[in-house]
């Protein structure tokens, strides 16, 4: 008798074998027992016969608590009737390890319940499915940079120096120097594109705001390619490239997760369709004034989330909002060839209300010109000498961007929380909600 997994149960139809899971539920109908199992791979249903198995292993199965360990023996049958399609008639049971007065039962809990009890929450079915598509999104990352030929360089976590700004950077002490908490893994990748022409980094970044917003988080994961030899269009067609090969993936490889959330697929399929819409900021503000809803909008301001909301439902995609006025944008953008108070970017808002998922521009090149955006930044800049000197040895035109994680998989998952995206348990949430 061979030990599978559940999720491999579509090869082995009609035959006995043996799965070492967990109980998440259970109901009896009369001299049946229908056991909801899980082994960390997929979900499905194991049915105990009274009259097959006989009194012993039925009573025991009634018996059964939620989250107890077991071997079970039996034979897969398709089933249809599930997300799964297949189930277990089960022959044997053996408890490994008991549980009693699990905290997640199958009613209703409130978020916040459910973050205090993170370390188990991963076990149910809808942060499982999630995870099971972060894991995809990330497998897909590395494949599509790969193709691309990127190489991976990771940047440090403790940094000297801020790529926006130091207002929303987490301070500390490295050993007699002042250093933060990486925002950003830009300025090294810049460095690196200068020596391999194509890399990315993707690692966890931090912004100290204490945001109480659903689509911000203090602790993230970014995505952050960077092109030498690069224009600004040529990175759009790589940034659209990228999130329709991540959607793709996704439902090629994680069609039961997106049952398990309710996710309609056809939807997702619209996202694949490129090129996506392209649209300038002033196209935007036009578009904001015109529909009456933001009266008091003026030019010059970032746009928040009911701006991108509204933007990003006048398209059934993605929608490149390009750009930005120079004074609410980061000092390493390069300028407008023809307009003082613009730079070369470009936001990419995501459909359905979640806002922006990718910022990218050109990045400027001329020496002085950087020197002088620094200092109007209010920033030394002596604490960026070496990345000064990217513009004094060689330069070339290159442009990068920055996907967040969480948000796009909150997207691509139709989440209704950001935070329902943690892979891990964040104590903290209580401190920075």
């Amino acid at each position: 008798m061979e030990q599978i997994s559940i999720v491999d149960s579509k090869d082995h139809v009609d035959e006995r074998v043996k799965i070492g899971v967990w109980l998440t539920d259970k109901r009896s109908s009369g001299k049946i027992s229908f056991l909801q199992l899980r082994d960390g791979t997929a979900f499905f249903q194991g049915v105990v016969i009274k009259n097959v198995v006989g009194e012993e292993i039925f009573d025991l199965a009634k018996k059964l608590r939620q989250e107890t360990s077991m071997w079970i023996t039996g034979t897969i049958h398709q089933d249809d009737r599930s997300h799964f399609g297949y189930e277990i008639e089960v022959d044997g049971i053996e408890v490994i390890g008991e549980s009693e007065d699990y905290p997640i039962t199958p009613k209703e809990h409130g978020i916040d319940f459910l973050l205090d009890h993170r370390h188990l929450w991963l076990r149910s079915s809808r942060p499982h499915a999630i995870m099971k598509i972060r894991n995809e999104v990330i497998r897909a990352t590395y494949e599509f940079f790969n193709n691309e030929g990127f190489i991976k360089i990771d940047a440090p976590i403790l940094t000297g120096s801020a790529p926006e700004g130091t207002t929303e950077l987490f301070k500390t002490k490295y050993f007699d120097r002042e250093a933060y908490l990486s925002q950003s893994g830009q300025l090294y990748e810049e460095a690196g594109a200068m020596a391999f022409k194509k890399v990315f980094s993707f690692g966890p970044t931090f912004r100290a705001e204490k945001s109480k917003t659903r689509r911000h988080l203090i602790e993230f994961w970014m995505i952050e390619p960077e092109m030498a030899f690069m224009h600004q269009e040529q990175s759009l067609e790589v940034q659209e490239k990228f999130v329709a090969y991540l959607i793709q993936n996704v439902i090629d490889h994680c069609k039961y997760e997106l049952n398990i959330l309710g996710r309609d697929i056809e939807t997702l399929k619209k996202y694949t369709k490129l090129p996506y819409a392209r649209i300038t900021y002033d196209k935007a503000i036009e578009m904001l004034q015109d529909s009456g809803k933001f009266p008091d909008l003026k030019w010059g301001v970032d746009f928040g989330s009911p701006e991108e909301t509204f933007l990003a439902d006048q398209f059934e995609q993605p929608v490149f909002v390009l750009n930005y006025p120079k004074a609410i944008k980061a000092f390493y953008m390069k300028p407008h060839p023809t307009r003082d108070d613009l730079v070369i970017c470009a936001d990419l808002l995501a459909p359905e209300g979640y806002g922006e998922i990718i910022g990218g521009s050109e990045r400027a090149t001329d020496y002085d010109y950087l020197v002088e955006q620094i200092e109007k930044s209010g920033q030394d800049p002596k604490n960026y000498d070496w990345y000064l000197d990217l513009r004094k040895y060689g330069s070339v035109p290159h442009s990068g961007f920055g996907l967040g994680l969480e948000r796009t998989l909150t997207w691509i998952t139709g989440e209704d929380h950001v935070r329902e995206t943690i892979p891990f348990p964040r104590m903290l949430h209580r401190l920075y909600p």
